[in-house]
């Protein structure tokens, strides 16, 4: 083959190459996407795939986060959640109303179809919880317009330590320990949807921002976090899921 031939030949490979990981990404779906499991009634935990068109973001930390986090779980509570298995699901998949607790990661990247805004609107309204997690300072402004898709009417509001979830199974005593320790401008904060924008009604939706509760948790064992954060971290998704089930 002559060296022009040679590469026309390469280029023609990395065209197809490209345009299948870009349909791939479109899909959402992934070579390396487990099984998900069969529903029996156990807590499966559940995380949401989205649609991309150049960057992925939901699976950040998958699987090790769902694993990490349901062993504290299993070993710290009297839920016996699936431990080898969790479930990845489109927002429109009616399968997701088998579940009451959902985690959403880079929603700063997320941009909601008709169809996955209804899907998630309907899942919220007939008692679904959202973790949203793992965005920071200038992907605020493309999660809000996304939450607005599947919420109109929502009002996001900063929550404070004296709320429920807070407290669910943990008394966490101050808000202030997942501030990144290297990015230190990006102060954890936390806010919530209520159920008809009623503080007296349950929250819907609880949104890390300038967090990652997700990271820490995923890299809990290898060292690359302070101690103090990745506990912490357990701590938070621990009450979100006892919060959730129990309101």
């Amino acid at each position: 083959m002559s060296p022009r031939r040679r590469r026309r030949a390469i280029v023609a490979l990395l065209a197809v190459a490209l345009t299948a990981a870009i349909a791939g990404a479109q899909r959402g779906r992934y070579a390396w996407l487990e099984p998900n499991a069969k529903y029996d009634g156990r807590f499966t935990f559940v995380r949401l795939r989205y649609q991309v068109l150049w960057r992925s973001g939901w699976e950040y930390d998958y699987p090790t986060m769902e694993r990490n986090l349901m062993a504290i779980v299993r070993e710290l509570t009297s839920i016996r959640p699936h431990m080898r298995e969790s479930n990845v699901l489109d927002m429109d998949d009616p399968e997701l109303f088998r579940y009451p607790v959902a985690y959403l990661s880079e929603p700063g990247f997320w941009v909601p179809s008709e169809s996955e805004a209804a899907g998630l609107r309907a899942w919220l309204a007939k008692g679904g919880f959202l973790i949203v997690d793992d965005f920071y300072f200038q992907q605020w402004d493309n999660f809000e317009r996304s939450m607005r898709r599947v919420l109109p009417d929502a009002q996001i509001v900063r929550l404070d330590r004296s709320h429920p979830i807070f407290n669910s199974f943990y008394s966490i005593p101050t808000l202030e320990g997942l501030s990144h320790p290297v990015t230190l401008s990006a102060r954890a904060v936390y806010l919530g949807i209520y159920e008809k924008n009623d503080p007296r009604r349950r929250l819907m939706v609880i949104i890390n921002y300038n967090n990652d509760v997700g990271d820490y948790i995923e890299w809990s064992g290898q060292g690359w976090y302070p101690f103090e954060m990745s506990n912490d971290a357990y701590k938070f998704a621990t009450n979100y899921l006892i919060y959730a089930l129990t309101h």
